[in-house]
């Protein structure tokens, strides 16, 4: 995996993020459940980091990502919706 030059991302993370919004826009425009969608690429995502990551750094990605719930990160994403914009495509890194 290769950083970025400020050390803070892989260099294929936006890549990455675009093809995973390609694959929701895909799936919801098949009218597959919102939360269908986000269980099978939680599934997914929980897959590949067990099968590149140890436990402890597994665990460390899973707290990050509820420390962006507990601060209130999502709960932004979901206000432009209620006032008629269109809805975020999604979280991009948890890392």
């Amino acid at each position: 995996m290769q950083l970025d030059p400020q050390g803070s991302a892989p260099e294929d993370l936006s890549h990455a993020g675009s093809v995973v919004d390609k694959a929701i826009e895909y799936m919801i425009e098949q009218h597959i459940a919102p939360v269908s969608v986000a269980s099978a690429l939680q599934g997914g995502a929980l897959g590949v980091l067990a099968r590149t990551l140890d436990d402890r750094s597994v665990a460390a990605v899973l707290r990050n990502a509820l420390a962006s719930v507990e601060s209130g990160e999502l709960r932004a994403m979901r206000e432009p919706e209620s006032a008629g914009a269109p809805p975020q495509p999604g979280v991009r890194a948890v890392l």
